[in-house]
């Protein structure tokens, strides 16, 4: 068998969207288990709708993910992907060869006519299809004058045409649904069935796998492959992801763009991890190495049914990720969510890339996203913090003042001020009051932190420090914050 090639072929109309991402995925899985070739290929044949910023967009969102590919021009020292708009002529070449083969023929029907067919055919209840009037033209542009001619290519109407489709099974379609499509637009342009057959031949594609919204263009393909005498590439259509509400996923969901999740605070290996199992599983497994995946991941194990995609079951995914995240990595993540919550960028250079650690370590725990770490930890840097004026209120009355101001004298007596010696002196004070050690450890907490809710306060103290744990609950006997 030669060697397995397959491509990953985004339009740059747009962001990369969640089932874009898992066919890139799927495709990327599917070469790195077999060892075979990726080729990223931009499908930017529409100049009104394509745009350079999608296709950075795009790129990025790819990088973001990890997801590498192997094959393509070079751009800058790196392997850029293809762009068709850079390969008109090779779609041109083609269109020449099967018209001088009788396979193709030029059409001059002007648009406005063709969409007046349609209306008719419609309104008597007929399916819309190209009635074949300018079959007989073949290769002459007689009278066409400066109009320019599109060209459509000659498709046989006898037998059926059948793949094999590797999620689906085995697919018929009959080809007197097809009408004689077109391959060059009058301007020059490659359709998008055209331009995905010519690409797919040149780069020896092996296995084509997208999502299933495709299975409608694959028998206009196959009649392409036939017509340049072809083998036909195996083909694998993707079942469409579906909201919670099993309707096609869309922005009402939530967030549909790959890099919307980067910006919330989702880790791209966690965001692999659930994209791979919308659609594939291996048993009761949930989380996965990257090796893993690639190990694993066969196209007999995609369902063929549509997945929901859960945003509940996607943050829970992501906070196992964050507890399993080394210190040091998790800490260059969160640079950035730090200072999105006000923490200045002097400061983060200010503190010791360790205390900065022990900052995620004492947090990741109980986060779900880095927004929500990077806001849960935000009280332990200098600076004002935002108190919750109900829990303050309730929580720190005058009984509980007083003791707040006993034991930060006692705390600054302390010879060492560690997370062991502030908790023997809050246990020691407890029994002495006869008082729950919760009842001394609360106050701090809402001193320190504006709410009733924080990892273990005496490890956070000992990270605050002496002066810091000090000038806060004194904001707070003084009345401020």
């Amino acid at each position: 068998m030669s060697k397995v090639r397959v491509r990953f072929a985004p339009s740059p109309t747009g962001y990369l969207h969640v089932g874009g991402a898992r066919t890139a995925l799927y495709n990327w899985l599917f070469a790195r288990h077999v060892n075979g070739v990726l080729v990223l290929r931009i499908e930017d044949t529409d100049p009104e709708r394509s745009t350079d910023e999608s296709t950075t967009t795009i790129l990025d969102a790819l990088r973001w993910l990890g997801l590498d590919w192997d094959e393509g021009p070079e751009v800058g020292g790196s392997v850029g992907p293809y762009r068709q708009a850079e390969r008109l002529k090779l779609y041109q070449e083609h269109a020449r060869k099967l018209l001088n083969e009788g396979k193709a023929y030029y059409c001059i029907c002007a648009p406005e006519e063709l969409e007046a067919r349609r209306k008719a055919a419609l309104a008597a209840g007929i399916s819309p299809k190209y009635d074949g009037r300018c079959r007989e033209r073949g290769n002459d542009l007689t009278g066409v004058g400066g109009k320019g001619a599109a060209v459509r290519l000659l498709v046989r109407e006898e037998g059926g045409i059948e793949i094999a489709d590797l999620v689906h099974g085995p697919i018929r379609f009959d080809r007197t649904d097809l009408d004689d499509f077109i391959l060059l637009r009058s301007d020059g342009m490659p359709t998008y069935n055209f331009a995905v057959v010519v690409d797919d031949v040149l780069m020896g594609m092996t296995h084509v796998i997208r999502g299933d919204d495709h299975i409608s263009n694959t028998p206009r393909q196959i009649a392409l492959y036939e017509a340049l005498g072809l083998s036909i590439p195996c083909f694998a259509h993707i079942p469409m992801i579906l909201g919670p509400d099993r309707a096609r996923l869309s922005k009402r969901h939530g967030a549909t763009s790959v890099l919307a999740y980067q910006q919330m605070g989702y880790l791209p290996e966690a965001v692999v991890n659930y994209l791979a199992r919308l659609g594939w599983s291996h048993g009761d497994q949930e989380i996965f190495t990257q090796e893993e995946l690639v190990k694993y991941f066969s196209l007999e194990k995609v369902g063929k049914t549509p997945a929901v995609f859960d945003p509940v079951k996607l943050e829970w995914l992501n906070g196992q990720y964050i507890k399993r995240t080394a210190p040091d990595r998790l800490t260059a993540w969160l640079r950035p969510f730090w200072e999105a919550t006000g923490v200045r960028q002097e400061e983060l250079f200010r503190r010791d890339e360790m205390w900065l650690q022990k900052v995620a370590l004492l947090f990741q725990e109980r986060a779900r996203t880095l927004t929500e770490l990077a806001s849960s930890s935000r009280f332990v840097f200098d600076g004002k913090i935002e108190r919750d004026t109900a829990v303050t209120r309730k929580v720190l009355s005058g009984e509980a003042k007083a003791r707040l101001r006993v034991l930060l004298s006692e705390i600054e007596a302390l010879p060492t001020f560690t997370a062991e010696t502030l908790e023997s002196l809050f246990r020691m004070k407890a029994t002495a009051l006869g008082l729950k050690l919760v009842d001394l450890a609360q106050p701090f907490r809402v001193a320190l932190s504006g709410k009733t809710v924080s990892p273990p306060i005496f490890p956070v103290m000992e990270l605050m420090g002496v002066e810091a744990v000090q000038r806060r609950v004194e904001e707070v006997l003084e009345g401020e914050g």
